[in-house]
């Protein structure tokens, strides 16, 4: 599998996923800890890859997303935004029903 479809992959396997330095329980930067904390907040499910241990594919990301750093949040394969995104969405409201919409919320 060539890394374009490796990306198409982890996509299309999760509602949510997180690009992101490091793992949700143990992030590697700060903006991915603030991400981690703005999902959980939301109560809500997500998968996550960290793309420290992939290089090809974090460079491969950066020309799929037109966006250079990380995290990046996808939400049923398109990408909403990176953790500064994701904290305006959190406190504007707007964040909450795109994921209420990928019906992903924790019970």
């Amino acid at each position: 599998m060539d890394v374009k479809e490796r990306i198409e992959h982890e996509l299309g396997s999760h509602q949510v996923l997180l690009f992101m330095k490091g793992s949700p329980d143990f992030p590697q930067c700060g903006f991915s800890a603030q991400a981690v904390a703005v999902l959980r907040a939301c109560g809500t499910n997500f998968g996550s890859f960290n793309i420290l241990e992939d290089p090809e594919l974090r460079e491969a990301l950066k020309v799929h997303s037109n966006w250079p750093t990380f995290p990046q949040l996808y939400v049923k394969g398109e990408l909403i935004g990176g953790s500064d995104i994701l904290v305006e969405m959190y406190q504007s409201g707007e964040l909450q029903p795109v994921l209420a919409e990928a019906n992903v919320a924790q019970e």
